[in-house]
Protein backbone atom coordinates (compact mmCIF):
# COMPACT_ATOMS: atom_id res chain seq x y z
CA UNK A 1 0.00 0.00 0.00
CA UNK A 2 1.43 3.89 -0.58
CA UNK A 3 -0.89 5.07 1.47
CA UNK A 4 0.91 6.99 4.85
CA UNK A 5 -0.51 8.14 7.54
CA UNK A 6 -7.53 24.66 4.95
CA UNK A 7 -10.28 23.90 4.23
CA UNK A 8 -10.35 27.76 5.37
CA UNK A 9 -13.09 30.08 4.63
CA UNK A 10 -10.37 32.73 5.80
CA UNK A 11 -10.41 33.71 9.40
CA UNK A 12 -13.68 32.16 10.76
CA UNK A 13 -12.56 28.56 9.62
CA UNK A 14 -15.52 27.17 8.24
CA UNK A 15 -15.24 24.22 7.06
CA UNK A 16 -17.40 21.40 5.24
CA UNK A 17 -17.10 18.43 7.23
CA UNK A 18 -15.95 15.93 10.37
CA UNK A 19 -12.81 13.77 12.61
CA UNK A 20 -11.67 10.76 13.70
CA UNK A 21 -9.21 8.19 15.75
CA UNK A 22 -7.19 9.46 18.70
CA UNK A 23 -3.78 11.19 17.31
CA UNK A 24 0.29 10.25 18.12
CA UNK A 25 2.33 12.49 15.83
CA UNK A 26 5.41 11.26 14.38
CA UNK A 27 7.51 14.63 15.29
CA UNK A 28 10.27 14.75 18.05
CA UNK A 29 8.55 14.16 21.73
CA UNK A 30 8.85 18.16 22.62
CA UNK A 31 5.86 18.42 19.76
CA UNK A 32 4.11 15.73 20.44
CA UNK A 33 0.37 16.47 21.14
CA UNK A 34 -1.92 13.67 22.08
CA UNK A 35 -5.77 14.78 21.21
CA UNK A 36 -8.84 12.33 20.45
CA UNK A 37 -9.61 13.49 17.14
CA UNK A 38 -13.03 11.58 16.43
CA UNK A 39 -13.87 13.36 20.01
CA UNK A 40 -13.09 16.80 19.60
CA UNK A 41 -14.42 17.14 16.26
CA UNK A 42 -17.58 15.44 17.04
CA UNK A 43 -17.98 18.23 19.50
CA UNK A 44 -16.73 20.86 17.33
CA UNK A 45 -18.77 20.88 14.42
CA UNK A 46 -22.09 20.54 16.89
CA UNK A 47 -20.68 24.17 17.55
CA UNK A 48 -20.43 24.72 14.03
CA UNK A 49 -24.43 23.95 13.59
CA UNK A 50 -24.95 26.32 16.84
CA UNK A 51 -22.75 28.79 14.30
CA UNK A 52 -25.04 28.02 11.41
CA UNK A 53 -21.58 27.50 9.55
CA UNK A 54 -22.56 27.07 5.46
CA UNK A 55 -22.21 23.10 5.61
CA UNK A 56 -24.71 23.08 8.53
CA UNK A 57 -27.55 24.50 6.90
CA UNK A 58 -30.40 22.23 5.54
CA UNK A 59 -31.91 23.10 2.25
CA UNK A 60 -35.00 24.94 1.62
CA UNK A 61 -38.46 23.35 1.27
CA UNK A 62 -38.22 24.19 -2.78
CA UNK A 63 -35.04 22.37 -2.76
CA UNK A 64 -36.68 19.35 -1.46
CA UNK A 65 -39.59 19.82 -3.97
CA UNK A 66 -37.79 20.49 -7.04
CA UNK A 67 -35.73 17.34 -6.33
CA UNK A 68 -38.83 15.47 -6.36
CA UNK A 69 -39.55 16.70 -9.59
CA UNK A 70 -36.21 15.16 -10.89
CA UNK A 71 -34.91 19.01 -10.68
CA UNK A 72 -31.85 18.52 -8.00
CA UNK A 73 -28.03 18.58 -7.91
CA UNK A 74 -25.85 18.50 -5.12
CA UNK A 75 -21.77 19.57 -4.00
CA UNK A 76 -19.10 17.54 -3.21
CA UNK A 77 -16.89 20.93 -3.26
CA UNK A 78 -18.00 24.32 -2.60
CA UNK A 79 -19.33 25.85 -5.81
CA UNK A 80 -19.53 23.52 -8.80
CA UNK A 81 -22.11 20.72 -9.21
CA UNK A 82 -21.37 17.24 -9.51
CA UNK A 83 -22.13 16.23 -12.85
CA UNK A 84 -25.48 14.51 -13.04
CA UNK A 85 -23.82 11.64 -15.65
CA UNK A 86 -22.06 11.29 -12.37
CA UNK A 87 -24.87 9.46 -10.94
CA UNK A 88 -26.70 6.38 -11.55
CA UNK A 89 -30.45 6.24 -11.48
CA UNK A 90 -31.54 6.65 -8.18
CA UNK A 91 -34.67 5.03 -8.27
CA UNK A 92 -34.89 2.76 -5.14
CA UNK A 93 -31.04 2.34 -4.74
CA UNK A 94 -29.24 2.34 -1.76
CA UNK A 95 -27.28 5.35 -1.10
CA UNK A 96 -24.31 6.50 2.05
CA UNK A 97 -23.83 9.82 2.42
CA UNK A 98 -20.36 9.13 3.95
CA UNK A 99 -19.03 12.12 6.61
CA UNK A 100 -22.25 14.12 4.96
CA UNK A 101 -24.69 15.43 7.61
CA UNK A 102 -25.95 18.89 7.72
CA UNK A 103 -29.54 18.15 5.85
CA UNK A 104 -28.25 18.85 2.43
CA UNK A 105 -27.10 16.30 0.25
CA UNK A 106 -28.84 13.45 1.97
CA UNK A 107 -32.08 14.78 1.47
CA UNK A 108 -31.83 16.01 -1.88
CA UNK A 109 -30.78 12.06 -2.78
CA UNK A 110 -33.87 10.79 -1.08
CA UNK A 111 -36.29 13.30 -2.66
CA UNK A 112 -35.16 12.15 -5.78
CA UNK A 113 -35.70 8.71 -5.06
CA UNK A 114 -33.05 7.08 -3.32
CA UNK A 115 -33.03 5.05 -0.37
CA UNK A 116 -30.44 7.45 2.06
CA UNK A 117 -28.18 6.49 4.57
CA UNK A 118 -26.56 10.03 6.33
CA UNK A 119 -23.11 8.61 8.41
CA UNK A 120 -21.85 11.52 10.59
CA UNK A 121 -19.40 11.59 13.89
CA UNK A 122 -21.56 15.08 14.48
CA UNK A 123 -24.79 14.26 16.44
CA UNK A 124 -26.17 18.11 15.66
CA UNK A 125 -25.65 17.96 12.27
CA UNK A 126 -27.81 14.21 11.96
CA UNK A 127 -30.37 16.51 13.75
CA UNK A 128 -29.94 18.12 10.49
CA UNK A 129 -30.75 15.71 8.26
CA UNK A 130 -33.40 14.16 10.08
CA UNK A 131 -35.33 17.40 10.71
CA UNK A 132 -35.74 17.45 6.60
CA UNK A 133 -36.80 14.14 6.17
CA UNK A 134 -39.39 14.02 9.16
CA UNK A 135 -40.54 17.18 8.05
CA UNK A 136 -41.09 16.37 4.19
CA UNK A 137 -41.18 12.44 5.23
CA UNK A 138 -37.94 11.10 3.36
CA UNK A 139 -36.81 8.00 2.99
CA UNK A 140 -33.41 8.52 5.10
CA UNK A 141 -31.83 6.72 7.86
CA UNK A 142 -29.10 8.75 10.08
CA UNK A 143 -26.13 7.02 11.44
CA UNK A 144 -23.64 8.44 14.30
CA UNK A 145 -20.10 6.74 13.39
CA UNK A 146 -17.03 6.95 11.91
CA UNK A 147 -15.80 7.62 8.56
CA UNK A 148 -13.20 5.21 8.55
CA UNK A 149 -15.02 2.87 10.86
CA UNK A 150 -18.03 1.67 8.80
CA UNK A 151 -18.19 -1.61 10.33
CA UNK A 152 -22.13 -1.29 11.31
CA UNK A 153 -22.28 -1.93 7.61
CA UNK A 154 -22.34 -5.22 6.02
CA UNK A 155 -20.46 -5.50 2.86
CA UNK A 156 -21.76 -4.74 -0.56
CA UNK A 157 -24.54 -2.68 1.32
CA UNK A 158 -24.35 0.27 -0.82
CA UNK A 159 -24.90 1.21 -4.74
CA UNK A 160 -23.68 4.52 -4.31
CA UNK A 161 -21.72 6.68 -1.69
CA UNK A 162 -21.45 10.32 -1.69
CA UNK A 163 -18.51 11.84 0.44
CA UNK A 164 -18.27 15.79 -0.08
CA UNK A 165 -15.24 17.46 1.37
CA UNK A 166 -14.44 16.02 5.27
CA UNK A 167 -11.70 13.66 5.21
CA UNK A 168 -9.25 16.71 6.04
CA UNK A 169 -10.47 16.04 9.55
CA UNK A 170 -9.36 12.54 9.62
CA UNK A 171 -5.21 11.94 10.40
CA UNK A 172 -5.28 9.00 8.16
CA UNK A 173 -7.42 9.26 4.87
CA UNK A 174 -6.67 5.10 3.57
CA UNK A 175 -8.82 3.26 6.10
CA UNK A 176 -11.60 5.53 4.77
CA UNK A 177 -11.09 5.00 1.26
CA UNK A 178 -11.04 1.02 2.27
CA UNK A 179 -13.99 0.96 4.17
CA UNK A 180 -15.89 2.82 1.45
CA UNK A 181 -14.77 -0.12 -1.09
CA UNK A 182 -16.05 -2.61 1.05
CA UNK A 183 -19.60 -1.33 1.63
CA UNK A 184 -19.75 -1.00 -1.79
CA UNK A 185 -21.60 -3.24 -4.11
CA UNK A 186 -20.00 -4.34 -7.37
CA UNK A 187 -20.46 -1.90 -9.81
CA UNK A 188 -21.29 1.10 -7.96
CA UNK A 189 -19.78 4.64 -7.63
CA UNK A 190 -18.04 6.88 -5.54
CA UNK A 191 -18.22 10.37 -5.23
CA UNK A 192 -15.47 11.77 -3.16
CA UNK A 193 -14.60 15.26 -3.10
CA UNK A 194 -11.13 16.79 -1.08
CA UNK A 195 -9.09 19.93 -0.86
CA UNK A 196 -5.90 20.42 -2.65
CA UNK A 197 -3.27 20.17 -0.48
CA UNK A 198 -1.13 22.53 -1.82
CA UNK A 199 -3.78 24.77 0.17
CA UNK A 200 -2.04 23.74 3.57
CA UNK A 201 1.51 25.43 2.81
CA UNK A 202 0.80 28.99 3.07
CA UNK A 203 0.10 31.57 6.21
CA UNK A 204 -3.90 32.17 6.28
CA UNK A 205 -3.22 34.20 8.42
CA UNK A 206 -0.67 36.59 6.46
CA UNK A 207 -2.85 35.95 3.68
CA UNK A 208 -6.13 37.43 5.66
CA UNK A 209 -4.38 40.52 7.25
CA UNK A 210 -1.94 41.43 4.29
CA UNK A 211 -3.21 40.07 1.24
CA UNK A 212 0.01 38.08 0.90
CA UNK A 213 0.48 34.51 0.28
CA UNK A 214 3.79 32.93 1.81
CA UNK A 215 4.47 29.38 2.15
CA UNK A 216 4.58 28.74 5.90
CA UNK A 217 4.05 25.10 6.57
CA UNK A 218 5.95 21.78 5.08
CA UNK A 219 3.16 18.81 3.61
CA UNK A 220 1.98 16.87 4.94
CA UNK A 221 0.07 19.61 7.36
CA UNK A 222 -1.53 19.09 10.74
CA UNK A 223 -2.89 21.43 12.80
CA UNK A 224 -1.40 19.13 16.08
CA UNK A 225 2.06 19.76 14.73
CA UNK A 226 2.50 22.10 12.47
CA UNK A 227 0.87 25.24 13.90
CA UNK A 228 2.73 27.02 17.22
CA UNK A 229 1.60 25.62 20.70
CA UNK A 230 -0.28 28.98 21.61
CA UNK A 231 -2.20 29.21 17.68
CA UNK A 232 -3.00 25.52 18.31
CA UNK A 233 -4.46 26.57 21.48
CA UNK A 234 -6.55 29.22 20.74
CA UNK A 235 -8.17 27.05 18.03
CA UNK A 236 -8.75 24.40 20.66
CA UNK A 237 -10.20 27.01 23.12
CA UNK A 238 -12.57 28.24 20.54
CA UNK A 239 -13.70 24.62 19.65
CA UNK A 240 -12.22 24.93 16.17
CA UNK A 241 -12.09 22.14 14.04
CA UNK A 242 -8.70 20.40 13.96
CA UNK A 243 -7.70 19.68 10.29
CA UNK A 244 -5.10 17.52 8.31
CA UNK A 245 -3.53 17.61 4.83
CA UNK A 246 -3.14 14.95 2.56
CA UNK A 247 -0.83 14.05 -0.37
CA UNK A 248 -2.54 13.26 -4.10
CA UNK A 249 -0.89 9.97 -3.75
CA UNK A 250 -3.21 9.34 -0.78
CA UNK A 251 -6.33 10.64 -2.11
CA UNK A 252 -6.46 9.56 -5.34
CA UNK A 253 -3.84 6.55 -5.37
CA UNK A 254 -5.51 5.46 -2.10
CA UNK A 255 -8.40 4.90 -4.04
CA UNK A 256 -6.65 3.11 -6.49
CA UNK A 257 -5.18 0.46 -4.07
CA UNK A 258 -8.44 0.26 -1.99
CA UNK A 259 -9.52 -1.09 -5.63
CA UNK A 260 -11.76 1.42 -7.16
CA UNK A 261 -11.11 2.51 -10.86
CA UNK A 262 -11.23 6.15 -11.11
CA UNK A 263 -13.86 7.29 -14.29
CA UNK A 264 -14.03 11.14 -13.65
CA UNK A 265 -12.21 13.97 -12.35
CA UNK A 266 -12.64 17.73 -12.36
CA UNK A 267 -11.36 21.09 -10.13
CA UNK A 268 -13.16 23.51 -8.31
CA UNK A 269 -12.68 26.56 -6.20
CA UNK A 270 -14.47 28.85 -3.49
CA UNK A 271 -16.92 31.08 -4.85
CA UNK A 272 -16.05 34.84 -5.94
CA UNK A 273 -17.73 35.82 -2.53
CA UNK A 274 -15.50 34.41 -0.30
CA UNK A 275 -12.63 36.27 -1.30
CA UNK A 276 -10.11 33.10 -1.16
CA UNK A 277 -6.86 34.77 -2.16
CA UNK A 278 -5.13 31.77 -3.12
CA UNK A 279 -8.25 30.83 -5.83
CA UNK A 280 -7.39 33.80 -8.02
CA UNK A 281 -4.32 31.35 -9.32
CA UNK A 282 -5.48 27.96 -8.77
CA UNK A 283 -8.18 25.39 -8.13
CA UNK A 284 -7.93 24.58 -4.69
CA UNK A 285 -10.61 21.21 -4.95
CA UNK A 286 -10.75 17.96 -6.16
CA UNK A 287 -13.56 16.11 -6.69
CA UNK A 288 -13.35 12.10 -8.51
CA UNK A 289 -15.87 9.52 -9.67
CA UNK A 290 -14.37 6.11 -8.63
CA UNK A 291 -16.29 2.62 -9.56
CA UNK A 292 -16.08 -0.51 -7.80
CA UNK A 293 -15.35 -3.48 -10.59
CA UNK A 294 -18.14 -5.55 -11.28
CA UNK A 295 -15.61 -8.59 -11.02
CA UNK A 296 -13.14 -9.55 -8.62
CA UNK A 297 -9.50 -8.60 -9.45
CA UNK A 298 -6.31 -9.98 -8.81
CA UNK A 299 -5.38 -7.26 -6.60
CA UNK A 300 -8.69 -8.14 -4.55
CA UNK A 301 -7.06 -11.18 -3.62
CA UNK A 302 -4.14 -9.69 -2.17
CA UNK A 303 -6.23 -7.67 0.62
Amino acid sequence: MRCAIRLRLRDTRSKIHRGDHAFKSRKPESRRVQVDIREYNRIAWDKEVERRNRWTVPVSEAVIAAARRGEWEILLTPSKPVPRVWFPDLGGIDVLCLASGGGQQGPILAAAGARVTVLDNSPRQLEQDRLVAERHALLLVTVEGDMADLSMFSEQSFDLIVHPVSNVFVPDVCPVWEEAFRVLRRGGVLLAGFSNPVTYLFDYNLAGRAGILQVKYALPYSDLTSLPAGERQRYIETGTPLEFSHTLEDQIGGQLDAGFLLTGFFEDAYPEDENDLLTNYMPTFIATRATKPYHKTQEDDLV
